[in-house]
């Protein structure tokens, strides 16, 4: 069988809209500044490192890890102050459980609704299982279009509704008496996906018992934990059940779970990193506010939204050219044309971007 004949077969038998889905993009980014992935760009330290390799010494790899993953509850409860009565879903990083919601509230004639742009996962996840996607445009502010919203939540009935809080990749929060009058008119439930709650400091964690449909999601990815992939969906007991019996067996894995656990009884050295981050972001504000025709947003995470201007050509080819990575927006949302998403590195990195991006507005 040649290739065309597999191609064929792939075709007639794969669901049409998988096969006009395309697959997340992660641009190899060896040798270059890596600022287009929202990650903590501070090592751990190396004595805890070595404490951290004492405890991994003792894991039976032989064995399944921990089904109900209780130790590692135990530590999240207590590190993020989460009530017993809320039930928590761990997912091999936040986007495992996006895609359990999906597959949750995935039917016939069924929608999806967040606003845009929005993260471009909740948009694959619907795709994926043929569900109805909805966005609702951003202000120009990009501010929730609350009346917007409120409209195509009464207009489209959506199952499942997400918002980023932060937003991503805009960075901003959004109006919390905004999102509360979302969460009261949505039928379904609402997902307030609160990934750089480190850098924010902003949670509807304590809301979740005012209102049956809301549900909190967070990651341990930006807070230093990337490559552990570790997600967390807190919700009523009721939703959680159910969400359990999706959740496939042994998700997470011995060597994740001991080392949350034992990263979580050292929290404060993350802490401290969060916190150097939020300097830095407004320090790098500052001097990108300070480029000629750079418009540089406010941001509650760990990254900038910048506007280049239009003339200024390809600034993100430029500055790979340079050895900087940085998520290049134009053309994905209506709203980010000439847009960059700019993760917030450490001293040296930041510097070396805004020389970069001081050469080529030099140079054009």
């Amino acid at each position: 069988m040649n290739a065309e004949d597999r191609r064929s077969r792939v075709a007639q038998w794969l669901r049409p809209a998988l096969l006009a889905q395309h697959a997340y993009p992660v641009t190899p980014a060896e040798g270059l500044i890596k600022l287009d992935a929202m990650e903590n760009p501070y090592p751990w330290p190396a004595a805890l490192i070595d404490e951290w390799l004492q405890c991994l010494r003792q894991v039976p790899v032989n064995r399944y890890p921990d089904a109900a993953c209780a130790a590692v509850k135990n530590a999240l409860r207590a590190a993020w102050n989460v009530p017993h009565e809320l039930s928590m879903i761990l997912g091999n990083g936040s986007d495992e459980l996006i895609q359990l919601l999906a597959i949750a509230f995935s039917g016939a004639q069924r929608t999806m609704l967040a606003p845009d742009p929005s993260f471009v996962l909740y948009r694959m996840a619907a795709e994926a299982l043929d569900m109805h996607y909805v966005s609702v445009p951003l202000a120009d502010d990009f501010a929730l279009d609350v009346e917007a919203m409120l409209a195509a939540i009464e207009r489209r009935k959506p199952a499942l509704v997400f918002v980023a809080y932060p937003n991503n990749p805009t960075g901003n929060l959004f109006d919390e008496a905004d999102i509360r009058e979302i969460v009261q008119a949505a039928p379904g439930l609402v997902v307030l996906d609160e990934a750089y709650y480190p850098f924010a400091g902003k949670s509807f964690l304590e809301e979740i018992d005012n209102y049956p449909n809301l549900v909190v999601l967070r990651t341990l990815s930006k807070m230093g934990f990337a490559g552990l992939r570790l997600g967390v969906l807190l919700a009523h007991p009721e939703w959680g059940s159910e969400f359990e019996k999706l959740r496939l067996p042994y998700n997470i894995s011995s060597l994740t779970q001991t080392t949350v656990e034992f990263a979580l009884r050292h929290l404060r050295v993350f802490d401290e990193q969060a916190a150097a981050i939020r300097d830095a972001r407004e320090q790098l504000r500052a001097a990108l506010g300070e480029l000629p025709g750079l418009q540089v947003y406010a941001s509650a995470a760990n990254f900038l939204l910048v506007r280049t201007p239009p003339a200024l050509g390809d600034l993100h080819a430029g500055l790979r050219e340079q050895g900087v990575l940085v998520k290049n927006l134009h053309g994905m949302y209506r709203t980010t044309p000439n847009c960059l998403r700019i993760s917030v590195g450490t001293a040296d990195e930041n510097a070396a971007l805004v020389t970069a991006i001081h050469n080529l507005l030099s140079a054009a």
